[in-house]
């Protein structure tokens, strides 16, 4: 089945081709036909990039397979009905710079192929379905709940093909797993798994829970954003922009949202920078931490994600601050998210798989 994956996100764009195997699908990712990637911002004419990126596509197209990063009730890999389309955009107020982008990625395939081609939705949520409600739950008002306000998790593509991977790696009784994947890029969240499924995880309602990010603050005491409202009269978008895009790395540093630069600016002496990173350590460590207390220990550590792969300091002063657990392994798995997409779209498509899961 010739499958293209969009991974159209707020920063860039990924595309990705192959012709799959339902046969290939347990192996280990193989190299794609043809795969794109393109930087974009806010001021990219995303259509005409768009358009440029599919004047290369080197073959016919069966099915096109979209990461959607907030699916909302739905979870399992789903078909882009125009109804499932309304509702991810429902979604938009919750991860705008994401679903708005992601949906006018499918309009313009939808222009260019047609009726020919199916196209399909990956949630970014969908792996974190299986929480139990103690962990979705937030303690506020139980009609949050009734309103949808619960924590979602996102990365899921990530964090299912990691623990897919690495009980793959590790052998044995995958049933009996305890797994702590670390999706650490420019967002970055935990997810404690056991027996293959997700149980608990950092990010929540928005991907602006858990841990310190690039720019992004992760978790502050809420009682921070009423003052700056009450006190300093700060807008919503205010607060929004300042915790989405001016704080994490960047807003401790002064200098980069990205690691490498942080690294950089340590070497020289930066005492800021330094700091960021010294954080950055903490919280991740506290959050790993929190998922070992609710595995109950763990069989291993996963890192994925561009921080989480390439940045061995990191991952060195995890390791030494997780020495009392000997039998622990560190495993580092490169992030797979198109072949997940690809993988999940083709068992939707060929009927391999159960259905879409909508959660009540």
């Amino acid at each position: 089945m010739k499958i293209l994956v969009v991974n159209a996100g707020s920063s860039s764009l990924k595309c990705w081709y192959h012709d799959l195997r339902g046969d290939a699908l347990d192996t280990p990712p193989a190299q794609p036909l043809w795969s794109k990637h393109v930087d974009w911002d806010e001021k990219t004419d995303i259509e005409a990039t768009f358009a440029s990126v599919l004047q290369s596509l080197p073959g016919p197209v069966e099915l096109a397979g979209h990461r959607i990063v907030h699916g909302g009730r739905f979870r399992g890999a789903t078909k882009l009905t125009p109804e499932v389309r309304a509702a991810i955009a429902e979604e938009t107020a919750i991860a705008p710079a994401h679903n708005r982008i992601a949906l006018k990625a499918v309009d313009i395939l939808q222009r260019r192929f047609g009726a020919d081609v199916t196209q399909a939705a990956v949630f970014d949520t969908g792996f974190h379905a299986t929480l139990p409600p103690e962990a979705y739950v937030y303690p506020g008002p139980y009609a949050w709940f009734g309103a949808g306000i619960r924590r979602y998790g996102f990365h899921g593509i990530s964090h299912g093909y990691a623990a897919r991977r690495a009980a793959q790696i590790l052998g044995g009784d995958s049933d009996s797993l305890r797994i702590i994947t670390c999706h650490l890029g420019s967002g970055a969240s935990l997810a404690a798994v056991r027996g293959g499924k997700s149980i608990d995880t950092t990010m929540g309602f928005t991907p602006l829970e858990g841990l310190m990010m690039g720019s992004r603050s992760g978790s502050v005491d809420p009682g921070v954003l009423v003052y700056l409202l009450r006190q300093h009269n700060y807008t919503a978008d205010q607060i929004d922009d300042i915790l989405y895009k001016q704080s994490g790395l960047l807003g401790i540093s002064g200098i980069s949202s990205d690691m490498r630069e942080i690294l950089a600016a340590i070497d020289r002496g930066d005492s800021r920078a330094q700091l960021a990173f010294d954080i950055y350590l903490h919280r991740l460590v506290r959050e790993i931490g929190s998922m070992l207390a609710v595995l109950g220990g763990a069989d291993a550590v996963v890192f994925t994600g561009g921080v989480g792969e390439n940045c061995a300091p990191l991952r060195d002063r995890v390791a030494q601050q997780l020495t009392f657990l000997p039998n622990l392994r560190v495993l580092v798995i490169h992030a797979e998210e198109e072949w997940e997409i690809a993988r999940q779209c083709y068992e939707l498509q060929t009927g391999s798989a159960g259905g879409p899961d909508v959660p009540t």
